[in-house]
């Protein structure tokens, strides 16, 4: 009876693997971004970045200030700011500077990068199922951890384990699905698993910006790590024991070498080598600085510059929706297109797309709130379509 049961639901099992990996992902990136909204917070209980003088009245508005706290540059200029003999400023950690930096990039991004390569080499060696369950189980648990630190140096080795973890989500989780799906529908599938990051980029406004100030448990904001830690460590234990390892499907070099065995290898150097090959990891590393110095930095930014609006929830919006709608519309599109003209094809509507994005993203950080939004959004849309770049790299050259 149980057996008839599966094998009826079988057709399920792919959906299945992508939503479980999808999530996963999600909730590492919520994890990664979470810091750039919830820093303030922390800087006031670990202590740590620059100290300014800031609005501590929300029902004020900047046109209602004889003075604006930005103005006062020590303590007791600060402090004396009043209203009716009722100060409406703080001299206190704004959750930026050098510190904040260091914690917010370098020291993630250092190590995603050097043991994400090491992760896409053993991804080849072993069993991308169960190395991938241990990876999520590691940063699930910096996850966790980050939520009990009385330190900032604390903070920092926590982050550097997270991106350790969370650097073999992509390449273990992408090596995964293409062995599930076929490649007709793989253009979809990875834009539906790379929305991981807008999507645990987007959900960490919202709980960034909202939970904290609750204190439920009298926690503050470490209940956003805990919660978040929690529920991706189920999600690790679901990978670990429901998923397992596809059977390794032969593309595009190793197919080529099957069909004509007198084919010259193409090894890992050959491509790296390549003009086009430089080129890409150089657009990308420019690319990725702007996007992860604007995500970093963003819900700060707007906290300080633009007191009297509360963004939080239009940035989960944008985020969210015009991001999910950007990955299906551009992993459709990416997939039309490659049946018509070719893998070649995916190259091309990843150059158009960051083309038709890049003027838009300078609008995020230029206009007012409302423009910004708007820009944002329409840049978010036509950049999704980068989350297909690492399958197009690969198909297109080892398809050579």
């Amino acid at each position: 009876m149980m057996l008839e049961i599966r094998q009826k639901i079988a057709f399920l099992y792919p959906t299945y693997v992508l939503a479980i990996v999808s999530i996963g992902y999600v909730l590492g990136e919520l994890g990664h971004y979470m810091i750039g909204v919830t820093s303030k917070a922390i800087a006031m209980d670990l202590h740590y970045g620059d100290i300014t003088c800031q609005l501590n009245n929300t029902e004020l508005y900047l046109s209602d200030l004889p003075v604006v706290c930005s103005d006062a540059n020590n303590s007791d200029t600060c402090l004396s700011l009043s209203i009716d003999d009722e100060p409406y400023c703080e001299w206190t950690y704004n959750g930026l500077g050098l510190d904040y930096q260091i914690l917010a990039g370098p020291s993630f991004i250092a190590v995603f990068t050097v043991v994400g390569v090491i992760m896409g080499y053993l991804a080849d060696k072993f069993n991308r199922v169960k190395m991938l369950g241990i990876a999520s189980v590691v940063f699930s648990i910096a996850i966790i951890v980050s939520g009990s630190v009385t330190e900032y140096w604390h903070l920092v080795l926590l982050r550097m384990v997270m991106a350790a973890g969370e650097s073999a989500c992509n390449p273990l989780s992408t090596g995964i699905l293409s062995d599930i799906f076929p490649e007709e529908k793989r253009a979809l599938v990875m834009s539906i698993f790379n929305w991981g990051i807008y999507g645990g980029y987007g959900i960490a406004f919202p709980v960034g910006r909202y939970i904290p100030p609750l204190n439920a448990w009298g926690l503050g904001w470490r209940v956003c790590y805990y919660g978040a830690g929690i529920v991706a460590l189920i999600f690790a234990f679901l990978t670990i024991f429901t998923l397992k390892e596809p059977e390794r499907q032969s593309i595009g070099e190793d197919a080529a070498a099957q069909a004509n065995p007198d084919a010259k290898k193409v090894t890992i150097w050959t491509v790296m080598s390549e003009p086009r090959v430089i080129m890409l990891c150089l657009a990308a590393s420019i690319r990725h600085c702007g996007g992860m110095c604007f995500a970093y930095n963003c819900d700060l930014y707007y906290q300080i510059y633009f007191p009297d609006y509360d963004l939080g929830w239009w940035l989960f919006a944008v985020t969210i929706v015009v991001g999910s709608i950007g990955v299906v519309v551009g992993g459709v599109i990416s997939d039309k297109f490659v049946a018509k003209m070719g893998i070649r094809s995916r190259v091309i509507i990843l150059a158009a797309s960051q083309l038709i994005a890049t003027p838009f993203a300078f609008g995020s950080v230029y206009c007012e709130p409302l423009g910004a939004i708007i820009t944002l959004g329409i840049s978010y849309f036509f950049v999704c379509p980068l989350g297909n770049s690492k399958k197009a790299e690969k198909e297109h050259f080892t398809s050579q």
